[in-house]
């Protein structure tokens, strides 16, 4: 699994997060909301320290994660965090992961 996160998606995060420095923001799996990835669920965000994770992108001293226990979630699909400027608000793209 990858994930990417677009820069001006990355700069709502620093916006809406006040981070500092090497600043991680993690992406789990929630019970409840709409979510692309699995019925039922939806993607929660957090500011915490990584234990297991399963996959990281590093970008303007921020890096964002899954842990590996939220692997379930994404099945066999890549996650793309972008920026709607119409919406102001992230967005979370749903990429199948190819051989």
């Amino acid at each position: 699994m990858k994930i990417e996160v677009t820069k001006p998606a990355v700069r709502w995060f620093k916006e809406q997060f006040d981070t500092e420095e090497n600043q991680y923001i993690r992406f789990f799996a929630r019970y409840g909301g709409c979510g692309s990835f699995q019925s039922g669920f939806s993607l929660g965000i957090s500011q915490e320290v990584p234990e297991r994770p399963l996959a990281e992108y590093k970008i303007e001293d921020c890096i964002f994660y899954v842990e590996e226990q939220d692997a379930w979630y994404f099945g066999q699909h890549n996650l793309k965090v972008k920026y709607s400027r119409t919406k102001d608000e992230i967005e979370f793209e749903s990429q199948e992961i190819t051989s």
